[in-house]
């Protein structure tokens, strides 16, 4: 059986990517990478968001191609039951899904200001009023899953999709300097330790330090 193929692109900015590279790891889905190069034109039409072209992250596995990276969590889920990518449970399962499809539809603000850089850092960076509100709500879902599961991840035990679709969320508030309650910076630490996470800044803090125009959400 052939190996499953992930295609992304930077992992330093790459938001999108990391998500759908996170899942696959957490799914323990057996995957080469592909790497588009941030200077091809088609690809940085994505990473600007002025194209829809949806490029990373995109799977293939079993002559299957899914793209999209709340597909692709929902494929994994699939394909890879044991790993509970989703709760069992069906109020959390409904619950996990509703804050993954505000991440995935939601906090503009918060993208536009504060996009991912995982080399950078900016202490003391002013956020501004809108962005704050995306930052209020984040931390509001994560104290209200947290509370409502027990920890140490959103769900629960173990860390699941809903993780995944906030990782890159967590980077930002460390770039950014961002000023969390203590639960809400522990869960940032706990996401930060994850042996898939280290691999994955390890593998961005290789890359050329500077990659032109793409200080944005991708």
């Amino acid at each position: 059986m052939a190996k499953a193929v992930l295609t992304i692109s930077s992992k330093n900015y790459g938001a999108w990517a990391l998500r759908g590279w996170l899942m696959a790891r957490l799914a323990g889905l057996d995957f080469t990478e592909h790497i588009v190069s941030p200077d091809d034109p088609a690809m940085k039409a994505e990473m600007l968001l002025l194209s829809s072209s949806m490029l990373v992250p995109s799977l293939q596995h079993n002559g299957i191609k899914v793209w999209d990276t709340l597909a692709i969590g929902e494929y994994l889920h699939e394909i890879k039951p044991k790993a509970q990518l989703l709760p069992a449970d069906a109020k959390a399962r409904a619950h996990c899904r509703a804050i993954c499809g505000e991440m995935h539809s939601g906090f503009s603000a918060l993208r536009a200001a504060l996009p991912m850089n995982l080399k950078a850092h900016f202490p003391k960076f002013k956020v501004w009023s809108r962005a704050q509100a995306d930052i209020d709500r984040i931390v509001e879902i994560w104290t209200d899953c947290l509370n409502t599961y027990g920890g140490p991840y959103l769900f629960g035990k173990a860390p699941c999709i809903a993780d995944a679709m906030y990782a890159p969320v967590v980077t930002r508030f460390l770039t950014y300097d961002v000023n969390l309650d203590k639960a809400s910076a522990g869960y940032c630490s706990r996401i930060m330790a994850l042996p898939a996470m280290q691999e994955w800044i390890d593998a961005a803090a290789a890359e050329p330090d500077e990659i032109d125009e793409l200080d944005a959400e991708f």
